[in-house]
C-alpha cells in the first residue's frame, strides 16, 4: 500500500518534516518514491506549509493513503482526504466517546 506521510528532518529541538508518497513497509527515514511537500511547525503563517496540491491530488486520486498527521495538515490547505481508513478510526473514536462508563 502507498502512504503518504511526514518523515522527520531537521536538528533536534527544531523539527521539520516532508510530506512524501512512500511504500508503507519502508521505515519513517526510509527511501521514499516521491517528496510532495513541507512542513515547518516553526514557521511563519506564510511559509509554515508547503505543498504541490496537484500531486497530492493525483495521489489520493490514485489510491494512497495519508497517516492521520498528513491528513491533518491536507486538509489546512482544503485538501479533502475522506478516506474509508480515517473514517474508520474516527468512527472507533466517536463510539468510545458515547458509552457512559459504567460506576460501581
Amino acid at each position: 500500500m502507498v502512504k503518504i506521510r511526514l518523515q522527520r528532518t531537521g536538528r533536534r529541538n527544531s523539527a521539520q518534516f516532508r510530506l512524501v508518497l512512500t511504500d508503507a513497509r519502508v521505515k519513517r527515514q526510509g527511501r521514499y518514491l516521491e517528496r510532495l511537500g513541507h512542513y515547518d511547525p516553526a514557521g511563519k503563517d506564510e511559509t509554515k506549509i508547503d505543498l504541490n496540491l496537484e500531486r497530492v491530488k493525483y495521489w489520493l486520486e490514485h489510491g494512497a493513503q495519508p497517516t492521520e498527521s498528513a491528513a491533518q495538515l491536507l486538509r489546512q490547505r482544503g485538501v479533502n482526504v475522506r478516506t474509508s481508513e480515517l473514517a474508520a478510526k474516527e468512527k472507533r473514536r466517536a463510539s468510545q466517546k458515547a458509552k457512559p462508563k459504567k460506576s460501581a
